[in-house]
């Protein structure tokens, strides 16, 4: 005969109401004491699953990381995905984006902004043989290719790691590209190259399961403290190369122990710039060799504690928010085996000021006799034949080396004093530009609505046209930077320009955009203020015109567009630009 066990029945062994046992249930005052405890439901990170928000589930059923099966099953036959295997296929870096494109992105990593002319030559080869023909220049430094069918997503996947490159990790809950200052190694001015730093880090996360997966997208970038920005203020994490000295620690009244005099990493946590704010200074004062530790263990932190249940609150700063820097710190030092080290922000000698616009035209290297050329891609768009002839210029007349900057710009560097105009004319026969107006010189866009159904507007397309509009008919006295995006997600960082733009659909269906001034980063930083909404894509041009003139006519000598839109209040802005 069974067993009461193997029946699946649990004995009944209850208390009476005079505390005396009983089988009967009828007879107790309480439930089964020797029932066993209902089984715990599933976490994620102490998260329930009940509580998980679709894609956090979608990721406890199967690592994203595992989809490869499914990849060549879609690609076998020529199949689109479904809204999970869009969202899974984004850890591989590619992207669905109908209904604005039928068809597959591919993003790639470019560690350190980095790559190589053969690289170039190769990926120039897989957009006319699989896509559309063209690539992207992104805002965090790397490369975005579009317009691949179903059926070649994996070629296109094998292609990228047949060039010694990788796609993994750069979309959905990642940690995105590592984008490093695009002339650390040759500017005269960096404290650091730090693109060893950089590239670290990229290789431990691409090989490390438990960095992927995170609660949201995650950026961290790397500034070598010189004059050319890599916005590393807008990034969850921002490692700024700073110089220590004997002097600076003497002014700021540090007590002992001091650490030695030299260059040390200071780092930022919290940069969102799409919710309006910055990354802020933790106090940390860091050993460039400890820096890729330090970074992999508030990541670790940031997976085990950040919130799975409502994306909108899911990114880095809204548990700083929630938690305050110093638990955060805390906890993050639990995961080292070095003490954190804390030094006064006055102890350190102050970064050097950002030159807008450094990223194009030609500039001395700090290795004698060379030169980078800075050249200006369009909205960051190159076609196939611009592809091959950026990588022909850094082959012939540099090292085979190029960098891609996070204003949509190339860098060709290492190019000897007597081949710069060859360069630079090479540069224009493609279709490109080495020297651009002060108006001109810092315009960047988002996708668009062209490839991205988040979109509400086509701002590469308008982007360039006030590109044309304004060249030749006005002249700054000093650099702008103008910035459009297509909706609240702010790929483009629209707060952080002289000039945002950010795209909306108008009551009548047309393409439009709100405009908001005074941002920066840096040495500037700070969030714009809204001065126009519902602009009409058609007006923007004069608008915009009108803006700059009004601007240099009554600016202060040696003023900037930043310093004079934030002394005035936003109704005299208006004013000055309704006239």
């Amino acid at each position: 005969m069974a067993g009461l066990g193997a029946a699946g029945i649990t004995p009944f062994v209850g208390q009476t109401s005079g505390g005396q046992l009983t089988a009967n249930p009828v007879a107790a005052a309480t439930p089964n004491l020797a029932a066993p405890p209902p089984a715990a439901e599933p976490t994620v990170h102490g998260t329930p699953l009940s509580d998980l928000c679709k894609e956090e589930r979608w990721k406890y059923d199967e690592n994203p990381l595992d989809a490869w099966d499914r990849l060549l099953r879609h690609a076998d036959e020529n199949k689109t995905p479904d809204a999970e295997h869009a969202y899974r296929f984004k850890t591989f870096g590619l992207f669905y984006v109908a209904p604005a494109q039928d068809s597959f992105m591919i993003r790639l990593r470019v560690p350190a902004c980095e790559l190589t002319a053969a690289q170039l030559h190769g990926l120039a080869d897989l957009a006319a043989d699989y896509g559309g023909g063209y690539a992207h220049v992104t805002t965090r430094g790397n490369l975005q290719i579009r317009e691949f069918k179903p059926k070649d997503i994996v070629s296109a996947l094998t292609r990228v790691q047949e060039l010694g490159l990788t796609s993994r990790g750069a979309g959905a809950d990642n940690i995105r590209n590592i984008t490093a200052s695009p002339d650390s190694g040759f500017a005269p001015d960096e404290l650091l190259d730090v693109r060893p730093h950089a590239k670290a880090l990229h290789h431990y996360i691409v090989n490390h399961r438990d960095l992927y997966g995170l609660p949201r997208k995650f950026n961290v970038a790397f500034d070598n403290g010189g004059s050319l920005s890599v916005a590393a203020d807008t990034n969850d994490i921002g490692f700024f190369a700073v110089r220590v000295t004997e002097a600076t620690l003497a002014a700021a009244g540090v007590p002992a122990p001091v650490p030695a005099a030299g260059v040390y990493f200071r780092v930022q946590l919290g940069g969102i710039s799409g919710h309006k704010d910055f990354a802020r200074d933790t106090g940390l004062l860091v050993k460039p060799s400890e820096a890729v530790a330090l970074a992999v263990a508030m990541i670790r932190v940031f997976a085990e504690h950040g919130c799975r249940t409502d994306r909108k609150k899911a990114r880095l700063k809204y548990l700083l928010d929630s938690w305050g820097h110093e638990k955060f710190l805390a906890e993050t030092a639990r995961k080292l085996a070095f003490p954190l080290v804390r030094l006064p922000l006055a102890a350190c000698e102050p970064h050097r000021p950002v030159e807008k616009h450094a990223w194009i035209g030609v500039r001395r290297q700090a290795q004698r006799g060379l030169n980078s050329v800075g050249v200006g891609v369009p909205v960051g768009r190159l076609s196939v034949r611009q592809m091959h002839a950026l990588a022909d210029l850094a082959t012939h007349y540099g090292r085979g080396e190029l960098r891609l900057t996070v204003w949509q710009n190339v860098l060709i560097p290492h190019v000897a004093d007597a081949y710069v105009d060859t360069v630079c004319r090479g540069a224009k026969r493609a279709g490109l530009f080495t020297a651009a107006s002060f108006a001109t010189g810092g315009i960047v866009a988002c996708t668009g609505n062209r490839g991205c159904k988040y979109a509400a507007a086509d701002t590469k397309a308008h982007a360039v046209a006030l590109m044309k509009h304004l060249e030749g008919r006005v002249s700054l006295s000093a650099p702008v930077n103008v910035h459009f995006t297509g909706c609240p997600h702010s790929c483009a960082q629209h707060y952080c320009g002289d000039v945002g733009l950010v795209g909306a659909k108008l009551a009548d269906g047309t393409e439009g955009y709100h405009i908001v001034l005074g941002g920066g980063m840096d040495h500037e930083q700070g969030i714009a203020r809204e001065i126009f909404r519902g602009v009409r894509a058609t007006e923007v041009n004069a608008l915009l015109e009108t803006v700059l003139r009004a601007f240099e006519a009554k600016k202060s000598a040696g003023e900037t567009f930043v310093q004079w839109t934030r002394r005035h209040s936003v109704k005299e802005l208006q004013e000055f630009f309704s006239r």
